[in-house]
């Protein structure tokens, strides 16, 4: 079953520690909310299915509709519904970031800047020098009788306090394998973000597992991939990609909200069975006919799709069903009515 509880953790970090190349090396981070309660937030660095190494991307001006969605800076443990628009990270479904740019990184070795570890602290100690800098922690919470999962992450905590006293499986939560097939899901992701509140600018960090599928069920997460049918291809290799939207009311006489999608490709393309979605899910057919090599179609929205100006998302479906490409937008990059955004 999808893990539970799952839900957001907003607090200031305190404290930092790196795990080394223990059996089950996690980066712990201590954190506090506002009320004084704390803690604990471990972060897995290796992984105990091969390849080892985690997927890592880090993204020092994150823009994405979520941040508008997070409870308050400091607030501690806030649940969140695995479902859209309530704050929830889904690493396919979220079009948080372009999986070409993760990169496998080993836990922890000698040397500056060329481990997993040595990214963490970049953030991490960060935000432990500068109390404004405000954390999120995405993932499971436990409480203090998770006794085995004390014994793993070595608590600090007491047993007293939030019955929610850390967050873990800070990393993609779908699209597993073998036994780790029961905590998959969709809307139910991890992951890290950083406000610097001085600059009013977002930092994210997001983790998966080598392992882990990108193609999953709607509804259950699991891998969709056939074993020995050939891989889907990802989000760098799509012949079709978004790259403009005229987002919210547009002016009259200046048509409707509308997404420009081009074929990268160098061979004609059979829109045919291709689907846009918005960020609440609502599809739209792209039109029938071929689309030449290098150039582009713009598609109307309608019957439910939707692209507002508060931000949001446009996901591309293959005729099989696949996401092959998507964008997200904030507030702050919709201009005004009328005016076309590009990604």
């Amino acid at each position: 079953m999808p893990i539970r509880p799952y839900g957001v953790l907003a607090a200031r970090a305190t404290d930092r520690r790196r795990e080394g190349g223990t059996q089950t090396p996690h980066y712990q981070i201590f954190l506090k909310d506002n009320a004084g309660a704390s803690y604990q937030v471990p972060v897995n660095v290796l992984s105990k299915v091969a390849p080892s190494e985690l997927l890592f991307l880090a993204d020092d001006d994150f823009r994405h509709p979520v941040t508008g969605l997070l409870p308050p800076a400091g607030s501690g443990w806030t649940p969140l519904a695995s479902q859209a628009g309530s704050g929830a990270l889904d690493f396919i479904r979220g079009n948080l970031f372009d999986r070409a740019r993760m990169r496998p990184l080993p836990p922890d070795r000698p040397g500056v800047d060329n481990d997993l570890s040595d990214f963490l602290d970049h953030y991490a100690e960060r935000a432990i020098a500068d109390p404004t800098v405000a954390v999120y922690a995405f993932g499971q919470g436990f409480g203090p009788h998770r006794s085995a999962l004390a014994r793993i992450f070595r608590f600090r905590a007491a047993g007293s306090g939030p019955a929610v006293i850390g967050v873990h499986d800070i990393h993609m939560n779908q699209g597993n394998v073998g036994d780790f097939r029961k905590d998959d899901g969709v809307w139910q992701d991890g992951g890290l973000l950083f406000h610097m509140t001085a600059e009013d600018r977002w930092v994210a960090v997001f983790l998966a597992f080598q392992s882990q599928a990108w193609h999953t069920d709607d509804t259950t997460g699991h891998t969709l991939h056939v074993p020995g049918a050939p891989l889907p291809a990802g989000e760098h290799e799509a012949p079709l990609r978004i790259v403009a939207a005229r987002v919210g009311p547009a002016r009259p006489g200046q048509g409707a909200e509308s997404v420009t999608l081009l074929n990268a490709s160098p061979d004609p393309l059979d829109m045919g069975g291709w689907r846009l979605a918005d960020g609440r899910g609502h599809l739209r057919p792209l039109p029938m006919g071929s689309l030449a090599s290098g150039t582009t179609v713009t598609v109307a929205g309608g019957d439910g799709f939707r692209l507002g100006p508060e931000g949001g998302a446009v996901t591309l479906i293959d005729p099989a069903g696949l996401k092959v490409h998507g964008v997200a937008y904030t507030r702050d990059q919709v201009r005004g009515a009328g005016w076309t955004t590009t990604f």
